[in-house]
This record gives C-alpha cells, sequence and structure tokens, in this order.
C-alpha cells in the first residue's frame, strides 16, 4: 500500500525560501481546534495534544480502506484584537501584543480523501479514550490563494525578525493583508531545540 506524503503532494504549500516569495495556495481541509491564551501554557499544549489522536483515528481508519497517509505537520493561524492594539504591524505585534491576548486556530491538514463520517468517528474514538477537547475540534476548510510567505530558522521570539522582512516587502510592492497570519510547524516544537526550528510564516495578500 502506498502511503500519501502530504509534504511531497503539495511542495508549494510545505516549503519556503529564506527571503520573501509570492505563492498562490489553493483549497485545503483541516481538523481545527481555536484558542485563546499563551502558546507557552497548557491550555495550548493540550489543545495541540487533543488534535493528534483524532489525526491518528483518522489515518488508521482509512488505512483500513486501503488510503494510508502520513499525518502531517501541524499549523496554526493567530490574530489579536486590533480595536485594542491599533496602528501595529505584523512586526511589531509578537513583542507588543501580550501572548495572554493572542487567539488562534490550530490545524492539521487532511487527504481528500477524508469524509466527513472520518472525522466524526475519529473525534468519537479520541472521545472515547478521555480526550475530552476533541469535542471541540471541528473541519475547517480554507483557500488563502495569493500570498507571501518566508522560512523563519530559530525560536518563536525571533520572529518578528523575518516578519519584519515580510513587512517591508509589502510596503515596497504596495500589497496588503487579505487574511489571517499563518505558521506552519515544520519542526515538532515540542521536541526540537530553539535554534533549530524551522517554521513557514504566511501572509494571505491582495
Amino acid at each position: 500500500m502506498e502511503k500519501l506524503d502530504l509534504t511531497k503532494k503539495y511542495k508549494t504549500y510545505y516549503n519556503a525560501a529564506s527571503k520573501p516569495e509570492i505563492v498562490d495556495i489553493g483549497p485545503a481541509r483541516y481538523l481545527s481546534l481555536t484558542g485563546t491564551g499563551d502558546p507557552s501554557g497548557e491550555d495550548f499544549s493540550n489543545r495541540v495534544g487533543a488534535l493528534y489522536p483524532v489525526a491518528y483515528a483518522i489515518k488508521f481508519r482509512c488505512k483500513a480502506r486501503g488510503n494510508d497517509f502520513t499525518v502531517a505537520k501541524l499549523e496554526g493561524q493567530w490574530w489579536f484584537d486590533h480595536a485594542a492594539h491599533p496602528g501595529l504591524t505584523m512586526a511589531d505585534a509578537p513583542a507588543k501584543v501580550p501572548r495572554s491576548e493572542w487567539s488562534y486556530r490550530l490545524l492539521i491538514r487532511l487527504p481528500e480523501f477524508v469524509t466527513e463520517e472520518d472525522i466524526a468517528a475519529g473525534i468519537a474514538a479520541a472521545k472515547e479514550k478521555g480526550v475530552s477537547l476533541a469535542a471541540d475540534i471541528q473541519p475547517f476548510e480554507m483557500h488563502e490563494g495569493k500570498s507571501l510567505q518566508m522560512m523563519h530558522k530559530g525560536a518563536f521570539s525571533r520572529e518578528g525578525e523575518t516578519l519584519a522582512v515580510m513587512h517591508d516587502y509589502m510596503v515596497a510592492h504596495n500589497l496588503s493583508h487579505n487574511g489571517l497570519h499563518h505558521e506552519i510547524y515544520l519542526s515538532d516544537f515540542r521536541k526540537t531545540a530553539e535554534d533549530k526550528l524551522k517554521t513557514i510564516l504566511r501572509e494571505p495578500i491582495k
């Protein structure tokens, strides 16, 4: 049985250069779990941990009927209350918005052959194993389209440096935001040293 690896099938989606580049991102479906608060806190960690039992339950269900796949990389969309923090650029926001005020949507991308029934069964299986947060997981669809992206290497606390480069590019090319800040975690930040982390930073634009 051939195992589908989304990182190989969608190379543009899961790769970024060390300088700003414009890409066209097609539609995709995900498992989704939202939250608010410090990403270094226990609640965030619990929400990350809740997604994986559901994703693996879906994987094993699909594998049983001949459609095996590798569970995809963790992703996240991030936003804050712009009315409470007006005038911040995307480079300023990581340092100037308190971590407790950030909202997020955690995501794991799904193959096209995963059905709504598969998702419901995966959530049910995780709940049966005691993953209470699985009840809050929902399917989510996203089509970012034209986007600006760049690879960030190193600690999350230094993302502002990479975002500053992207911001300057947007200003120079008269581009504006057209969606939520999006990060794709190519490294497992639970196990990887900060200086070794690789994260795609993506901004839908127009």
